[in-house]
């Protein structure tokens, strides 16, 4: 699932974590809502020991209501009330008690329900995507996390800030727009596959050709990504590589000390030697990697 990164963070955590729920929402599905009379709804929120409580101190009260009636010979209202109080301790006992578990799944369905149709529009699941779509979609998802997961994003050598504000923006648009490009798709193929006439011809052609047009909007801006991911990923080479040759340049006296002691064939000094020009290499080649990769987010914003 890809959500608008503008959704709030409770609202998109809720949406992401029950997909299974949105697509029975996006088959039609809606969840029954209880209407019950007020006093049982009152009951229904309290514990079951409570609410038995509340109704046999409530029927308690009627009842010593009901003996002053009696006491003043109003026999009518006496009757009425008892009648009243009995009824109130019956039905409590008579309640079914709600299980829990169940009570909380149709809480959450009715909240995903109505959390789902308020935010329609700003989520899209892989499931409304067409074959098509999903592949570019993946594409666009692994040079995102590419970049966020790299160790040159994680220690700041690139725009951080940015990268967490603007990547998930082109992702969601990426989806967004990959969407409507299923939806309208899958609507245009259905009317074609029934067999056209020349005079409809001429109207869904330029109509297909819009869908393509967008269809490599979309491929450019996701080879973008992945220009930028590409760029990122040979600045991670560059960072991991300099950072083993500061390791090895670091014990490097260990082993000039390790040929003094065993009076070994020193050959390999040479090379050894080479380790601190090797840094000073890779220290460039990383510079230069990120310089690209902060000209190709430039670029990717555009």
């Amino acid at each position: 699932m890809i959500v608008d990164p503008a959704l709030p963070g409770d609202v998109a955590s809720l949406l992401r974590d029950n997909r299974r729920i949105l697509l029975r929402v996006h088959a039609g599905w809606t969840p029954p809502h209880r209407r019950r009379g007020p006093l049982a709804e009152v009951l229904d929120r309290l514990p079951g020991g409570v609410a038995r409580t509340v109704a046999f101190a409530t029927a308690a009260a009627t009842a010593v209501y009901g003996l002053v009636l009696f006491v003043a010979e109003n026999y009518t209202p006496f009757v009425v009330i008892m009648m009243g109080a009995a009824l109130l301790i019956v039905s409590v006992l008579l309640r079914p008690r709600p299980d829990a578990e169940a009570e909380r799944r149709q809480a959450l369905e009715r909240e995903v329900h109505d959390r789902a149709r308020r935010h329609e529009g700003r989520y899209v699941l892989r499931d409304e995507l067409d074959e098509p779509a999903r592949a570019l979609m993946a594409r666009a998802q692994a040079a995102i996390g590419l970049v966020m997961e790299s160790s040159v994003h994680a220690e700041g050598l690139l725009d951080d800030a940015r990268n967490a504000v603007m990547l998930p923006a082109q992702e969601w648009e990426i989806a967004r727009l990959l969407a409507k490009l299923s939806e309208l798709r899958s609507e245009h193929q259905e009317v074609v596959a029934e067999g056209v006439t020349p005079e409809v011809a001429a109207v869904a052609e330029p109509l297909a050709e819009v869908l393509d047009s967008s269809q490599r909007a979309v491929v450019a801006r996701v080879e973008a990504l992945e220009r930028y991911a590409g760029h990122v990923a040979d600045a991670e080479r560059a960072y991991r590589a300099r950072h083993q040759i500061e390791r090895l340049s670091a014990r490097l006296p260990r082993y000039e000390e390790l040929l003094a002691e065993s009076g070994a064939d020193g050959a390999a000094m040479p090379e050894l030697s080479r380790l601190s020009d090797d840094a000073d290499r890779l220290e460039q080649a990383l510079r230069d990697s990120v310089s690209s990769a902060h000209e190709a987010f430039r670029h990717l914003r555009g």
